[in-house]
């Protein structure tokens, strides 16, 4: 029987994709409903701007500690088993959560909870490099990549609503915020480890003609990579220079998105909404990054160009971020989050066809987790800086101006390090796929 290329891929499409969005939905629930919880915990726990952007950002200290190490560890056990245990970890965590009392308890499971998450994104990036030709890459990434603006999407009613529940059963309602949404990733945990298929050899759902197709095209293209695959991997991955610099790119992407999103429930309430008003209004933004995600995603493979697909949402943060901060008008200041919506996430599916473009086999799963980990340091970076600022300025808009530059120096560093110029051979056609 023939192979049909579309059906096969479509095929594999419904079996990998569908779960591995419901975790991330979870995962990133869990991540950033601390912004909705903010809204009541800060001031019953006595938590200053500085301390809540410092608990938002020290996630991500544990995050890029056990990143590489953790892409290493599931190369190791299989995806399977060390998706399962990233999300019951996790889950755990999020949950315990609903009984701080302290600073020190705070920063200490947001620490923690970093450390539990940590190589979960950047491995699925790897374990869809298993499944997919590099042609079907950036929609299928979009397709994954939807379930974070969606999980916030979806979460800011939700977690608006759950605020409301404050007083049952004496706790309050920013701990059932975290009990609540901690019951998915458990869930979901042990249905990872049940349903979940490490390799193409082990998907009975593929015919034998469909498993030799797909290995023997993800075969050739590893074959045109620009490296032989017998060097030494990791070390190789931390010495090139090239993983550093998409590393720093990565961390504009990072800084766009959670630069705002920990802060944007509090942004929203200043204009002086109900906790229900809040979650609706800042699920807004989301639903932009939802469309950005798929739809710019799904044009940059139809059109064979990366370059300029990751660029232009770049600089739409920059821009937005830019009226956001100089405005005091609230329905324009909420339109211009709206585009930064777009701009901090349409990109995010097209950057992550580059890494695997450039990198050899032995070199991807260590070079694509010290890339995730260099730019997750934006993720500490940008919530602390933007609380620091708040608190010294006592508004949002120097800490949205930061952030703007910042963004702004990583696009001129991709537009230069992505000219055709600069890419030859395996990598420029990786690029333009």
């Amino acid at each position: 029987m023939a192979i049909n290329e579309t059906d096969t891929i479509a095929k594999i499409r419904r079996h990998i994709l569908p779960l591995l969005m419901l975790c991330y939905f979870a995962a990133y629930l869990d991540r950033v409903n601390l912004s909705f919880a903010a809204l009541s915990m800060n001031e019953e726990l006595s938590f200053s701007p500085a301390v809540f952007g410092a608990g938002a950002g020290i996630f991500f200290l544990g995050y890029v500690l056990f990143e590489v190490p953790s892409n290493l560890a599931l190369r190791r056990f299989g995806a399977r088993r060390w998706f399962a245990r990233i999300m019951l970890t996790w889950g755990v965590l999020s949950f315990l959560f609903a009984f701080i009392h302290t600073k020190g308890q705070f920063l200490g499971l947001r620490f923690l909870l970093g450390v539990a998450e940590a190589g979960f994104f950047p491995g699925v990036m790897l374990y869809l490099t298993h499944w997919f030709p590099s042609a079907y890459r950036a929609r299928v990434i979009g397709a994954f990549a939807v379930a974070i603006p969606a999980s916030a999407g979806i979460g800011a009613p939700l977690s608006g609503w759950i605020l409301n529940l404050h007083g049952a059963g004496g706790l309050s309602g920013w701990q059932w915020l975290f009990i609540i949404e901690a019951i998915p990733s458990l869930i979901l945990g042990f249905v990872v480890l049940r349903v979940l298929v490490d390799s193409p050899a082990n998907a009975t759902w593929l015919r034998d003609d469909e498993r030799r197709w797909l290995t023997a095209t993800l075969a050739d293209e590893r074959r045109a990579q620009p490296l032989p695959s017998g060097h030494a991997g990791a070390w190789q991955a931390l010495s090139d220079p090239r993983v550093w610099l998409l590393g720093f790119i990565y961390c504009g992407i990072v800084a766009a998105n959670y630069g705002v999103t920990f802060f944007l429930p509090q942004i929203v309430r200043a204009f002086g909404a109900s906790f229900t008003a809040v979650g609706l209004l800042s699920a807004l933004p989301f639903v932009a990054a939802a469309i950005g995600v798929l739809w710019w995603g799904a044009r940059s493979d139809r059109m064979r160009e990366r370059r300029w697909h990751l660029l232009i949402p770049g600089i739409v943060a920059v821009l937005a971020l830019i009226v956001a901060a100089l405005t005091d008008n609230p329905p324009l200041r909420l339109g211009a989050l709206i585009a930064g919506g777009f701009g901090a996430f349409a990109n995010l599916p097209v950057f992550w066809t580059i890494p695997p473009a450039m990198l050899a086999e032995s070199e991807a799963p260590a070079g694509i987790a010290v890339v995730s980990s260099i730019g997750n340091v934006a993720g500490f970076v940008a919530p602390y800086v933007v609380g620091v600022l708040r608190q010294t300025t006592g508004n949002f808009a120097s800490g949205m101006l930061a952030l703007a530059a910042f963004i702004a120096v990583t696009v001129v560093m991709a537009a230069i390090m992505l000219r055709p110029g600069r890419t030859t051979g395996a990598t420029a056609q990786g690029l333009a796929r």
